[in-house]
């Protein structure tokens, strides 16, 4: 099955032109690697009068680690929605993506998780030179169902 753009977008939140991501390359249950070429788009809306800067790369590692919950849902459900809870140890080594001129790699790493939080460490890069790393929190919205048995058991 190819995991092109058409499939990410049928399984994010994010559409149109904020959907940054191209194509899922390789995924396992802990890994995930996606490539990307939005940055290169002057329509792409986190883009400034400067550029495209740096920080936005949290968003396309944010969106891999979105993707990576899809691929992992049973096929019969939706992934859980989680939301950036934090960001740390962030390091990078250019201060814009748009400069980057060919096609980024984003990778993400779950290091740790369960129902509820997720852990991650990601990575981008530009033919095989690090731009972006970092390690970011996920907090998932529990279901309904999920919701209700916590309600009912204080």
């Amino acid at each position: 099955m190819k995991i092109g753009r058409a499939w990410i977008q049928r399984h994010i939140p994010h559409q149109g032109n904020m959907c940054l991501l191209e194509a899922v390359t390789h995924w396992n249950e802990t890994e995930i690697e996606c490539r990307a070429l939005s940055h290169l788009t002057l329509d792409n809306p986190l883009r400034n009068a400067r550029g495209l800067p740096i920080s936005a790369g949290i968003e396309y590692a944010a969106q891999a680690m979105a993707v990576h919950g899809a691929l992992l849902a049973p096929v019969d459900q939706l992934a859980e929605v989680g939301y950036l809870t934090s960001v740390r140890n962030v390091a990078w080594w250019t201060s814009r993506l748009d400069d980057a001129g060919a096609e980024l790699t984003v990778q993400a790493s779950r290091i740790s998780g369960n129902e509820v939080s997720l852990l991650y460490n990601f990575s981008i890069f530009c033919n095989d030179q690090l731009l972006l790393r970092g390690r970011a929190g996920v907090m998932i919205k529990p279901s309904v169902a999920t919701q209700n048995f916590l309600a009912s058991h204080p």
